[in-house]
């Protein structure tokens, strides 16, 4: 029995991977079992943008297993405060609770969110609302996959919480119309990732930090595969010059090693959090804290952010200088790429697989998009083996639909 075979015999079918067996990795190249090597061009959903086994990682993380690892929330550690406060100083947000995973930061926010709204704004009781977006991709607990467009992702998991409306991504028109004395935030992702790479309208964001003002409502955004560099600021929001009143954060925060995740927002917000109310056996932990710290101060010190912006430029530039039919658009922002394909002609998943023989990571979303999200040390040499090896499979796409 080989490792694909073993994995699909005692694992649960919730995933589709490519068939490749990776055993170790470095930088932006991970190495499959038959020493074979490949260029990473999904940097697992942007959780590994610092490129992997990062040496100032592993070694702050070696060190503080050593030291001290988990002791839970019950009592202090040495390292928790001061990544707390870098999180703060980052956002310019007031306070900040530390989860794992991306999903336990939106959750987070939730209750933040509804709390407020009966304690502050004096929403009646079991009435709150909070506006989300369709396309949305914010986690895989029963209540997130709840007010989730995606079928997919809500079929037999029922019956859902109530209290979410959706509205479409990026028309101000439509969340004014949705907001009523009910609403207590507004929780979208800045660039929809799962939906597409989607983008909102320039202004978008804008226009919702001075509706959400206006209206009393929270401005809640999921910057978990956003942020941290990936889009060519530290934060997507910072492209429109605006503060959100909570933001969450995941992904990239553990530099590839660990899961780390926390929801950042307004004192108003954040205290209202007492003993009992919320919490997590992991999160927060010395060990993550440490390592999620170092991850900013590396991404700080090597200006991930800058070359995320001028790299993403470089690439998005030379895609969207190829012409094929196939592609139908090219979008993104920083090192955070989506390209449409058009069914008709050829098939995203199909593409992924063209360039795994290729020797390119890549993994379509939405059936009809092929994602690429390179950790944000790549090369300019490297970006263009990719785009070199994207034409090439492309054209093959191409030539099979002539002789079809």
């Amino acid at each position: 029995m080989n490792e694909i075979e073993r994995e699909q015999r005692y694992g649960a079918h919730n995933y589709a991977p490519l068939p490749v067996v990776l055993s170790h990795a470095k930088g932006v190249w991970v190495w499959d079992i038959e020493g074979t090597r490949y260029l990473d061009m999904m940097s697992a959903y942007s959780a590994v943008s610092h490129g992997h086994a990062h040496p100032r990682l592993v070694a702050a993380l070696t060190a503080q297993a050593q030291r001290l690892a988990i002791v839970s929330r019950a009592f202090y550690s040495d390292k928790l405060g001061a990544f707390l406060e870098r999180l703060c100083d980052l956002t310019t947000l007031d306070g900040a609770l530390p989860m794992n995973t991306g999903a336990e930061a939106v959750e987070t926010a939730i209750k933040a969110a509804r709390r407020w709204g009966y304690s502050v704004k004096r929403i009646p009781a079991e009435k709150a609302e909070i506006i989300v977006a369709d396309g949305n991709f914010h986690g895989r607990t029963t209540t997130i996959v709840g007010f989730s467009s995606e079928p997919a992702y809500r079929a037999d998991f029922g019956p859902f919480a109530p209290g979410f409306v959706r509205v479409p991504f990026g028309d101000i028109d439509a969340v004014r119309a949705a907001i009523t004395p009910n609403t207590c935030a507004v929780l979208f992702e800045t660039i929809q990732g799962e939906g597409g790479v989607i983008v909102p309208p320039d202004g978008f964001l804008r226009s919702l930090r001075d509706l959400c003002t206006e209206q009393n409502v929270l401005m809640l955004l999921d910057e978990i595969q956003s942020g941290l560099g990936r889009t060519g600021r530290w934060f997507a929001y910072q492209h429109e010059g605006i503060v959100p009143d909570g933001v969450m954060l995941g992904k990239a925060l553990g530099g590839g090693l660990l899961p780390v995740s926390a929801f950042v927002a307004r004192h108003d917000i954040i205290d209202l959090f007492e003993p009992g109310s919320h919490g997590s056996t992991f999160g927060g932990n010395a060990l993550a804290a440490t390592v999620a710290l170092e991850a900013l101060d590396v991404m700080a010190d090597e200006d991930l952010p800058g070359r995320s912006a001028e790299l993403g430029e470089y690439f998005l530039l030379r895609l969207r200088a190829i012409h094929s039919p196939v592609i139908r658009e090219v979008r993104g922002r920083g090192l955070w790429v989506g390209i449409e394909i058009d069914p008709a002609l050829a098939d995203a998943h199909d593409l992924a697989m063209r360039l795994l023989r290729r020797h390119i990571l890549a993994k379509e979303t939405r059936s009809t998009v092929l994602r690429l999200a390179p950790p944000l040390i790549i090369e300019r040499a490297e970006i263009d083996m990719c785009v070199g090896a994207l034409k090439a499979v492309l054209a093959e796409a191409e030539a099979e639909q002539v002789t079809a």
